[in-house]
């Protein structure tokens, strides 16, 4: 290891913001189920897809039509 090291060139990292954050969330288990069953068609994990899909509803500001019986 050297003694010093020049970090005056250096660059702020461009995926930062983009960090995500651990959560807790408590979901149906169909709905992981189903979520998950999805996932293995597409070929990726199910918290991902699950992630895309809310950062799709949030991007195109999607409204949840809630009725009460």
């Amino acid at each position: 290891m050297r003694d010093h090291y020049d970090f005056s060139d250096s660059v702020k990292n461009p995926y930062t913001k983009k960090l995500k954050k651990q959560v807790t969330i408590r979901i149906d288990e169909d709905t992981v189920t189903y979520f998950k069953n999805l996932a293995e068609e597409k070929g990726l994990p199910y918290q991902s897809l699950i992630n895309l899909y809310l950062r799709d509803c949030a991007q195109s500001h999607k409204d949840l039509k809630i009725e009460w019986r």
